[in-house]
């Protein structure tokens, strides 16, 4: 019996007989729920952070380039997922995070004018080489070479952000939340990762996640100011 991609048969089976379902059976569905719910959490894991910058008015402590160098990673993602043909339940979340990806450096762009040439060079290119490469239209030495440095990527997403939070001390107004699920979704596309026996190349880049995200929030939790009291009234 299937739901989704999801076999429930063996669960129900040990249930009716009055028994609780071994881990052979158990940790297949866990990952399969826990993979279905990481893409249900990825539609608004970046909201906050959109919300905040809108709230604020302000990019203060927000590294461009590391958001920029983000979207490039989900974009190379998704299209070899895609390419793959692999279960929307294993990569699902690129899409999403892709969209709000590309929304929130919209946003950036705009309360960081005036922007420079160089900025609309990338913009530029990225919004010409993108359509291909999430359609499948390049060669397949080059899309594995592509999908081989998104590990890279990604930790030079996160290297830059970590740098500028660690010498300004501070990490403005990087969301607390949208930082914290990035790094619950690391740790759980881990265990997915595992339990699936993925090639080590994936699981790596489950490890990077683990290891950057968990820096930021570290950063967070470090460079937070306390609230100032309030002042009591003299009488």
């Amino acid at each position: 019996m299937e739901y989704i991609g999801i076999d429930i048969s063996c669960a129900l089976g040990s249930l009716h007989d009055g028994e609780f379902p071994d881990k052979a059976c158990l940790l297949p569905l866990i990952s399969k729920l826990l993979g279905y719910a990481i893409v249900a959490a990825s539609t608004t894991v970046k909201l906050p952070q959109i919300l905040k910058i809108l709230k604020n008015r302000s990019v203060r402590g927000l590294s461009v380039t590391a958001f920029e160098m983000e979207v490039i990673g989900y974009t190379i993602t998704l299209a070899y997922c895609l390419h793959k043909g692999l279960a929307f339940s294993a990569f699902g979340e690129y899409a999403f995070l892709l969209i709000q990806a590309i929304i929130l450096v919209a946003i950036i762009y705009y309360y960081s004018q005036p922007l420079g040439t160089a900025t609309w060079i990338r913009a530029f290119l990225y919004c010409a080489i993108a359509p291909t490469v999430l359609a499948g239209q390049v060669g397949p030495v080059l899309f594995e070479a592509l999908y081989a440095s998104q590990h890279a990527i990604f930790l030079f997403a996160r290297i830059p952000q970590i740098w500028q939070n660690f010498s300004n001390k501070s990490t403005g107004e990087l969301s607390f939340l949208t930082c914290f699920m990035n790094f619950c979704g690391s740790m759980a596309r881990f265990f997915t990762n595992i339990q699936e026996n993925a090639p080590t190349s994936i699981i790596l880049g489950s490890i990077i996640g683990i290891a950057t995200n968990g820096s930021i929030l570290s950063q967070i939790i470090l460079y937070r100011k306390p609230e100032a009291g309030k002042e009591k009234k003299v009488k």
